[in-house]
C-alpha cells in the first residue's frame, strides 16, 4: 500500500499536554475505525509534532483517502505527498 507524508498546521499544537494530544488521537483513530469498517484500507503509522505542524506518516490507497480522514476527523490536511522511496543512513553502505 502506498506511504503518504501529510503536513498539517496547527497552530500552537507544540504546546498541548498530554491529555490535550490523547482527545485528539482518539478522534483521529475514531475516524481511522470508521474507514476501516467502510472498507477503506488505512493506517496511520506515526506523527512528528513541531510547535505549528504536524507530520503525519499514513499508509493508504490513495491521497482522496488521506483527505476523507481529514475531513471525518476535522483536521486540515494541508500538503500530501506519496513517498516514493525511503532511505536512511544505512542506504549508504
Amino acid at each position: 500500500m502506498p506511504r503518504f507524508l501529510i503536513e498539517r498546521k496547527l497552530p500552537g499544537i507544540g504546546e498541548l499536554n498530554t491529555r490535550q494530544l490523547r482527545s485528539i488521537v482518539q478522534k483521529s483513530n475514531a475516524a481511522l475505525n470508521d474507514m476501516r469498517n467502510s472498507g477503506t484500507a488505512i493506517q496511520w503509522d506515526h506523527t512528528y509534532v513541531s510547535q505549528d505542524t504536524m507530520n503525519c506518516v499514513y499508509l493508504a490507497p490513495d491521497a482522496e483517502a488521506i483527505r476523507e480522514h481529514a475531513r471525518n476527523s476535522g483536521f486540515p490536511c494541508d500538503d500530501i505527498k506519496e513517498v516514493g522511496t525511503i532511505i536512511s543512513p544505512t542506504t549508504g553502505e
